[in-house]
């Protein structure tokens, strides 16, 4: 078969927990190459771990490849950037690793691209937009691992309580919150704009507005006429008016308002797959539809997605690349999505999903990745604009702030930032 050769592999974990997981090798011979993956887990128990769908994909790979032996460490998402960078730092390298962000390690020369480590047919099924997303100046390094999109919410009892219909504007957003909070509803619209992933929220937000963190050019603009406009408008007609809860949105992490949604308190909020099943565990009724807009539904929506990378430091460029070939086979692709409630990130497996009755839960966000934007993780000064976002958004909306002024002192960081890279 002709190859390229693309880059290394990376695993999530949300346990909190680190383990190593050693592959064997056939009828116990040695093996000729170990490859160290480092992983984080989409789990959120022991039971469905990670390590378990690591360990078993492992097992089948080495059973058909024995001279070649997969190490993979789990790490919690908490952990797992820092420990690859601790570990790039100390020069020891992991042969793949799947976290975050990608450029830094693109831009000082770290990694296999795409092209160096996958077949053909393999970096072409990418969806064409994670395949953009991972590229740095038109060459892809980061390889899509995983993804999500965003939907709004809601609570069909408390809608149904209050008489309402789900909102597809910015204007139907408010009144319904108010009908909410007439009603005594804690939360009518949740504002996770705390530490914790205030980048997304906003992001939602701003892509709502017809604006976003950079312009069709990839220039930042995060100061730009729609985006203040966009802060403006929450600041006055949602939080000044009350309808976003006790806890003011710089305060609010996204973690404790999807606890409160499963738990009836909120009416609605921007949400991934994920809450999905935590409102069914607590037996929420709930529905869910695309952001709303301004002046009608969002044209485009926040999606999110996890990155394989592949180190060029241990020189085991054919052995990881023949075993990211095996990662992203339709099969493996597929069971990883449905195990974690994931978008998978090839077309093939995005259309098996899509005609399949099993995963019709889970077909409205898939419907709204082609509308999806992401994160400029394509730039080196992403890390810092981020950051930045996490520490100050939430004082945009407070009462008595400007969004003029902190969008203003984040279009700075961001244009710093970016000139510190380029410099």
């Amino acid at each position: 078969m002709q190859r390229r050769r693309t880059g290394m592999i990376a695993v999530v974990s949300a346990l909190g927990m680190t383990a190593v997981l050693g592959g064997c090798g056939l009828d116990g011979e040695s093996a000729d190459v170990t490859l160290r993956l480092v992983a984080a887990d989409y789990g959120d128990s022991a039971a469905n771990s990670s390590e378990k769908y690591w360990s078993a994909l492992v097992e089948k790979y080495e059973a058909d490849h024995p001279g070649v032996r997969v190490e993979v460490s789990v790490h919690s998402w908490n952990d797992v950037d820092r420990e690859v960078k601790e570990m790039v730092e100390a020069g020891r390298a992991p042969d793949m690793a799947q976290i975050g962000a990608y450029a830094d390690y693109a831009d000082d020369g770290l990694l296999y691209t795409a092209d160096d480590l996958l077949s053909i047919p393999v970096q072409a099924g990418f969806a064409s937009r994670l395949a953009s997303a991972g590229q740095v100046n038109g060459v892809q390094y980061g390889m899509p691992f995983a993804a999500s999109t965003r939907l709004l919410f809601y609570n069909k009892s408390l809608f149904e309580e209050a008489g309402l219909t789900p909102p597809a504007t910015w204007e139907e957003l408010a009144d319904a919150a108010g009908a909410l909070k007439a009603e005594g509803v804690e939360y009518p619209y949740a504002l996770p704009l705390g530490s914790e992933e205030a980048q997304a929220e906003t992001m939602q937000w701003l892509l709502s507005g017809g604006g976003g963190y950079t312009d069709a050019v990839g220039t930042y603009g995060i100061d730009s006429t729609e985006n203040v406009e966009t802060f403006t408008w929450l600041r006055d007609k949602l939080v000044g008016q009350g309808l976003t809860g006790p806890v003011a949105p710089g305060g609010l992490d996204r973690a404790d308002a999807f606890a409160a949604f499963a738990e009836g308190e909120v009416g609605m909020l921007n949400g991934h797959p994920s809450l999905m099943k935590m409102a069914a565990d607590k037996g929420v009724k709930f529905g869910m539809v695309p952001m709303p807009g301004l002046n009608g539904e969002s044209k485009a929506t926040m999606g999110v997605a996890d990155w394989m990378l592949a180190f060029k430091q241990n020189g085991h460029r054919e052995e990881v690349g023949e075993f990211l070939d095996f990662v992203y086979s339709d099969k493996n692709v597929l069971d990883l999505s449905r195990r974690y409630d994931l978008l998978p990130v090839t077309n093939a497996a995005s259309e098996a999903m899509g005609r399949s009755g099993e995963d019709r839960e889970i077909k409205p966000f898939l419907d709204e990745l082609p509308l999806a934007e992401f994160y400029p993780v394509g730039k080196t000064s992403w890390a810092a604009v981020s950051a930045e976002v996490k520490k100050r958004i939430g004082t945009a909306v407070r009462q008595g702030g400007s969004p003029t002024t902190i969008l203003g002192r984040l279009q700075t960081t961001a244009t710093t930032a970016e000139s510190a890279a380029a410099g």
